[in-house]
């Protein structure tokens, strides 16, 4: 529908497409702790994907009196939009800064973006502390332009963010339209950026959180989907959530619920819109065929119209985006939380992509393996939606993430259960002032999703 109509509540459907990372069930995948749904807890977490397998995870770390946690999904564990990605972890470094720094000042950029290139060694070093097998991979990332105007102005962008002595930017490396296909390998580059980035497999990395936190007392509920929340406290102090296998009383609620928010808080159906995206994975019958890449990319035609390509460690490739196959008809998209079905206008847009785009790849014989599609939640300012509640006691939420969620999330989950852990106000977290959730973001009438802001990748 139009992105100025009313949306209508969306919740997942449980005929969800297959993503590659799903191909290789965990035994935990449609676990539940136990029988019957406890009677009440101190926290619960509804979602299972990243941001909620993020929040049990910081709960529970170094807690010597960790809480009682009760975490409900509404499907399988991870099989949402974290399931369903480029496995991408790719901080903003530079690509928005100047929107960033116009509308929230350069302080404001700096936190975000400073948030963002934090992830790199947190996650690495989250992997190697839990000894984590999840195909993490520390490498470069390239950001290319197919338009040269496009290209121009965002070099114009990034000077200006150097005078004005943005930090982030320090890792950024500009390559000119002269150079920039041999240096990318992509065909009429009109010029690249490249910088520090990492990948990996999203689903194996939240499973293993989960089975952290299971063996420190975490109650997973998978198929389970909460249907209703109490907007106030009981008098004990205690939210009411509703499922249909059972009412559960909680101290703190946190929804981690991303694309599927509004369907429990009404006052976030105009804020956070879930939106549907198109993911691939590309093999190449024989590899000694092919060039081997050993960066990931992002390939920008315009304004909001953008691929993103993750090679796999097995020699395959992830591919998503497609933006420029969809944009003329955002009800394929916008409002959108069908990820039972391809995306119609797009499904095909992946076929011989590498031959189209990749110089060396013309004999490949690379082929669409499996294609899927995934819901995002996508903010009417762009921005995630952080910590507690307007009007909602002891309620927090955790989702909104612009189809950006890996460099994000996890130090977001950190930021909400030092809240809830040691009563943290939402400033003493460190988090970027731009996340909180606030009345007036709720009350903004501004909708940014549709058009040229729509530019993150993940």
């Amino acid at each position: 529908m139009d992105p100025n109509n009313q949306p209508q509540p969306h919740y997942p459907n449980p005929n969800s497409t297959l993503p590659f990372w799903r191909t290789q069930p965990h035994e935990l995948d449609n676990y539940r702790s136990s029988e019957n749904l406890p009677t009440d807890c101190h926290v619960l977490i509804i979602g299972a994907g990243y941001a909620g397998a993020a929040a049990a995870y910081h709960l529970y770390d170094d807690n010597p009196s960790p809480p009682s946690i009760v975490l409900l999904e509404a499907r399988q564990a991870c099989s949402g939009a974290t399931a369903r990605n480029g496995g991408h972890l790719r901080p903003e470094v530079y690509f928005a800064m100047s929107d960033y720094i116009e509308k929230h000042g350069i302080e404001a950029a700096a936190e975000t973006s400073n948030h963002e290139v934090a992830h790199i060694q947190a996650i690495k070093q989250l992997v190697e502390k839990e000894q984590i097998d999840c195909d993490f991979t520390l490498t470069r990332t390239f950001d290319v332009f197919l338009d040269e105007a496009f290209a121009n102005k965002s070099k114009d962008a990034y000077d200006g963010l150097v005078k004005r002595g943005l930090t982030s930017i320090q890792d950024a490396h500009f390559t000119p339209a002269k150079y920039a296909e041999r240096v990318s390998g992509v065909k009429a580059a009109k010029g690249c950026f490249s910088f520090t980035a990492a990948h990996l497999w999203p689903y194996k990395l939240i499973m293993h959180l989960l089975g952290l936190a299971i063996t420190k007392g975490l109650n997973l509920q998978t198929h389970t989907p909460v249907t209703h929340v109490s907007s106030t406290a009981d008098a004990n102090g205690r939210s009411t959530v509703t499922t249909p296998r059972g009412i559960i009383k909680a101290k703190k609620v946190v929804f981690a619920s991303n694309g599927f928010t509004a369907g429990l808080l009404p006052e976030y159906s105009r804020k956070i819109v879930p939106c549907r995206g198109l993911c691939c994975r590309v093999v190449t019958p024989d590899p000694t065929k092919a060039p081997y890449l050993n960066n990931t990319y992002t390939l920008r035609a315009g304004p909001g119209l953008y691929d993103y390509l993750i090679p796999h460690v097995d020699g395959s490739i992830i591919v998503g985006g497609a933006k420029s196959a969809m944009a003329k008809d955002n009800s394929v998209w916008y409002d959108n939380s069908d990820d039972s079905a391809l995306i119609e206008p797009a499904k095909e847009y992946f076929d011989e992509y590498m031959q189209r785009r990749f110089v060396g790849w013309e004999d490949s014989g690379a082929y669409v393996d499996q294609v899927w599609t995934g819901i995002m939640g996508y903010t009417t300012d762009l921005q995630p939606h952080v910590g507690p509640i307007p009007n909602r006691p002891n309620q927090y939420v955790l989702a909104g993430f612009n189809g950006h969620g890996m460099p994000v999330i996890f130090l977001a989950a950190k930021g909400v259960a030092e809240m809830i852990r040691h009563g943290k106000t939402f400033e003493q977290t460190g988090l970027p002032r731009v996340y909180r959730t606030t009345e007036e973001r709720l009350l903004s009438p501004e909708n940014l999703i549709s058009g040229k802001a729509q530019q993150n990748a993940r």
